[in-house]
Order: structure tokens, then sequence, then C-alpha cells
């Protein structure tokens, strides 16, 4: 993980040590900024007992920029385009991602 910015290295660690129940997430070994990701579907819901891959990545101006998610496995739904990637106004303007960014990281 050298070379990463302090944030980086601090958030895959608390990752990894405070896994999130149903997310696993795994660092690549050759680029620590890409991420292996799976979810398992959530209970009451169309996706329950469903298990979902995706790929995650962190620009270089992360955290003033959004992380680049694609899911991997095939899903239908509204804010997923035909190519799995998250389609959401929110993550595409810098000032309202970094606005949640910062209210979910107090």
């Amino acid at each position: 993980m050298a070379g990463l910015p302090h944030r980086i290295i601090k958030e895959t660690q608390r990752l990894l040590t405070e896994p999130v129940p149903g997310i696993k997430a795994e660092p690549d070994e050759s680029n620590a900024r890409y991420f292996h990701v799976v979810i398992a579907g959530p209970q009451d819901s169309p996706f329950e007992r469903g298990s979902f891959k995706l790929e995650l990545f962190l620009p270089e101006e992360y955290p003033v920029a959004a992380p680049k998610v694609r899911f991997m496995t095939k899903v239908y739904h509204p804010n997923v385009d035909k190519l799995g990637r998250i389609c959401l106004d929110i993550l595409k303007d810098k000032r309202a991602w970094t606005r949640l960014y910062a209210m979910n990281n107090i």
C-alpha cells in the first residue's frame, strides 16, 4: 500500500478489521485502489439470497471524487445501467458527493 494516501490506507485497514455484515471487500493484490466486493442481497427484498459481485475503484481524486463502482453480477435495478454502473446524480456531482461523504465520516 506504499504511495497511497493515509486516508485510503486507514479506511482499507478498517474495512479488513471491522467488516460490514453482508459485505466482503478485499483490495486487489496488484492495485490497492481497486477492490473486489461481494454483497449479500438484503433480507425481505427481491434480492434476498442473492450474492452480487462488484468492482470498486478509488480514483486519484478520492475522497473529493466518488469511487467508481460496477456490478459484475447482472442486476436489474433502475439505478444500474446495462454495463453494471451505478447511475446516481449524487455520484457525478463532486460537491454533492463530498457532502455525503463528510456526513457519513464525521
